[in-house]
């Protein structure tokens, strides 16, 4: 197989040019030949006779949606019946399909683009009901009210997700280029967001230098990424098109690499990456003729405030990370960490592909875990109700993560289902991984979960019943468990997947420093929200100086010795270079009326604890920038935590002591804390609290952002009641101590 460049020569696309114009060695393309030889066992390539039923399926489904179009024109009555047959439409794919790198079974990404005169509301409803009838159909479902409306539906054994675009041309000829620009001329937003799925795809593959490398690369990031659980874009990580957008800026920089080259390359850079400094693949546009909003932190505040903004190439251009949280960016940084070590031992010859594509040890990490079960009483019920829940997941976490106790919420975005009879038929299981951050904690404080779930199951049953998706026997159980006891949820043979990975405490194969993701500030200052504006003003600039400064420690690393070193991994070490270490050292008792853990106990936290440095457990700032102002820096004022300062009584974060010894609901944990903090260290706390730093600028942009609009946020704060007959009981407070 060769890799060799195609693309014009002396002409790169991409914000920059080229790190390097090597071309592969003979141990690159060894390397490449076993990670495609790692790859095989996965299912990541398909044979010729599936490709061949793929075709079959998109076919029959052009010639329906072509039929389709002409009984609208027929039922409309200013269409003559001689234009009937002139009016075209067209199924076109996007994503992975039309990129190359689906795997088996995968879905295929389908846009049906049709003349003027047929609405949106002829496609959900006809379309849908022609769908219905067809004998090859299985499991379809319409998610009118989504953000891109989308029917789902299994054709024939093969997976589609079907969207529409209406464009406003009277006809729709065969040979149409999507790319035209003109063409999102006096289109709904829908429309545009449905074409930009089709658009943005071309444009990547437009602006790869080598779509062969390109595609292989990225179905070993794929792989990869839906391995090690951060590949999702509902629940906060990242999509298809965000890896596929990564990758290319990696095959931008280098042109002429072998795939095994760029998936070192990949680590190597976006784990330095300077987050939140856009990713682009070409500049962004000045000029907005068409008056659709675009992402620029330039000229939008509000853009200034995306924690890992990854910016797609074509008009309108977006953040297509625009859901990533404070947690799911932590977890995505550390394993692009892992992933640099893994990558690094292997040009080393001392590890294999197959330890790249190893699975998440997510039910190994952590002690405390939230389960959220969706459960319904008939099939179509339930495939229903799962689908919306799952778009609505990261409320729970974000609820979860604005309580100043929790560290880190992790969300494993597989959905798990019952393990015995008892359980029901139609329920599944989601998992997150809970870590407390116990930094200024007095002991013997007391944390109540029950608000923020609580008010998560308000809000998912609540638009449920607004768009009348809601039916008797659907509802939503969560509940808190200890890592012992997740074999009552969870078959063992999930259990035993995914070794638990030892942790070096932030320490490469060389015996370097990791860096974490508090390097470039979970929490920001008023100084960094105005440098992700001018970064984003002179991208090039910066994407220079963050890849020179790449290479050059390659450059350094690979004098006299041809093979990476992991030395190339080095980042800035300091007090904060620790500090997001895994330090979840909480062990909970079995009994909800005991409050010591055991000895049994004890053991298995001295057994499981990860060594962190004193600075994730001394650092007052980490657990007094919780719920800052603005995502950047340390500097900006926090939200006032609710349980250390002023107690009032009857608060949510406050545990009535008799309440909890008589409530027959409660779940108590107890939880043991790091050592305490010092009070001079408290002191030092509350000065800085009290102290803050900001420029008038910095002012403005954290009272926009305490403003900023969302879809979600008016529902969390609605003052309008739910019925209580519509929503069935919670199954338990979720309560803990602090030791």
């Amino acid at each position: 197989m060769s890799y060799d460049h195609v693309g014009p020569k002396n002409q790169y696309p991409g914000v920059t040019g080229p790190l390097s114009l090597s071309e592969p060695k003979a141990h690159d393309l060894e390397l490449t030949t076993k990670l495609v030889e790692a790859l095989q066992p996965h299912n990541v390539f398909e044979s010729e006779a599936e490709l061949n039923h793929r075709m079959e399926v998109l076919h029959k489904v052009n010639i329906l949606m072509r039929a389709w179009i002409k009984d609208v024109s027929r039922q409309k009555n200013n269409i003559p019946d001689n234009l009937i047959d002139t009016f075209g439409g067209k199924v076109f794919t996007f994503g992975s399909y039309r990129m190359g790198v689906h795997t088996k079974g995968a879905d295929i990404d389908t846009l049906c683009v049709a003349p003027r005169h047929v609405e949106r509301s002829d496609f959900f409803k006809s379309f849908l009901e022609l769908l219905k009838s067809q004998p090859e159909v299985k499991d379809l479902r319409a998610v009118e009210e989504a953000f891109v409306p989308v029917i789902k539906v299994e054709f024939d054994g093969i997976e589609l997700d079907l969207v529409f675009a209406r464009l406003a041309l009277a006809t729709i000829p065969d040979d149409i280029n999507l790319r035209d620009e003109s063409l999102l001329k006096n289109l709904d937003e829908k429309s545009v967001r449905s074409l930009n799925g089709m658009r943005v795809t071309d444009e990547i593959l437009h602006l790869v230098p080598n779509q062969e490398t390109f595609r292989m690369t990225l179905r070993a990031i794929k792989l990869w990424a839906k391995m090690k659980g951060i590949y999702s874009n509902s629940m906060g990580y990242l999509g298809g098109v965000s890896w596929a957008m990564l990758v290319a800026r990696v095959c931008q920089l280098y042109p002429k690499a072998a795939p095994a080259t760029i998936v070192h390359r990949f680590f190597l850079v976006f784990s330095k990456w300077d987050w939140p400094s856009p990713v682009l693949l070409k500049p962004l546009e000045t000029d907005n003729k068409l008056g659709y909003p675009v992402w620029d932190s330039r000229v939008n505040p509000s853009d200034r405030f995306h924690l890992m903004p990854i910016i797609t190439p074509a008009y309108p251009q977006q953040n297509s990370t625009y859901n990533v949280t404070q947690s799911t960016r932590t977890i995505i940084m550390e394993e692009f960490l892992e992933g640099l070590n893994v990558v690094t031992h292997i040009y080393e010859g001392r590890e294999e592909w197959s330890r790249l594509f190893e699975r998440s040890d997510f039910f190994h990490k952590y002690k405390h875990y939230i389960v959220l079960k969706a459960i319904a009483e008939e099939e179509d019920h339930y495939l229903e109700w799962k689908g919306y829940v799952e778009s609505k997941i990261r409320l729970l976490v974000g609820n979860l993560e604005r309580n100043p106790i929790i560290k880190l919420a992790h969300i494993m975005p597989s959905s798990y289902g019952p393990v015995c009879e008892s359980e029901g038929q139609y329920m599944c299981k989601w998992f997150i991984g809970l870590v407390f951050s116990l930094v200024g904690a007095e002991p013997g404080s007391k944390v109540d979960l029950t608000y923020d779930i609580q008010s998560f199951s308000d809000v998912v049953h609540k638009q449920a019943m607004h768009i009348n998706l809601y039916k008797e026997g659907m509802k939503v159980e969560i509940q808190y468990v200890r890592k012992k006891f997740l074999s009552h949820f969870v078959s063992p043979q999930i259990l035993n997947q995914g070794r638990t990975r030892k942790r070096d405490s932030g320490r490469l194969s060389s015996g370097s420093t990791r860096r974490t993701s508090t390097d470039n500030g979970l929490t920001g200052s008023a100084s960094s929200t105005t440098a992700a504006a001018s970064k984003a003003s002179n991208p090039d600039a910066e994407l220079i100086k963050t890849v020179i400064a790449v290479e050059e420690s390659e450059a350094a690393q690979q004098s006299g010795n041809d093979k990476p070193s992991a030395n190339t991994a080095n980042g800035p070490s300091g007090p904060d270079s620790e500090s997001m270490q895994w330090n979840a050292s909480e062990s909970s008792s079995g009994s909800a009326a005991v409050s010591i853990a055991s000895r049994e106990d004890d053991l298995e936290d001295k057994s499981e604890h990860v060594v962190s440095s004193p600075s994730s457990q001394d650092s007052g700032q980490d657990a007094a920038s919780k719920r800052p102002g603005s995502p950047f820096q340390n500097d900006t004022p926090p939200k006032k935590p609710k349980d250390l300062d002023l107690q009032v009584p009857g608060s949510p974060m406050q545990v009535d002591e008799k309440s909890t010894s008589t409530s027959s609901s409660l779940t108590s944990v107890s939880t043991s804390s790091q050592p305490t903090v010092s009070s001079q260290n408290q002191q030092q706390q509350q000065q800085q609290q009290q102290q803050p730093s900001l420029s008038d600028a910095a002012k403005s942009a954290s009272k926009h952002l305490d403003h900023l609009a969302s879809t979600e946020l008016p529902d969390l704060t609605s003052p309008q009641p739910i019925p209580s007959s519509f929503l069935p009981p919670l199954k338990n407070s979720i309560k803990l101590k602090l030791k």
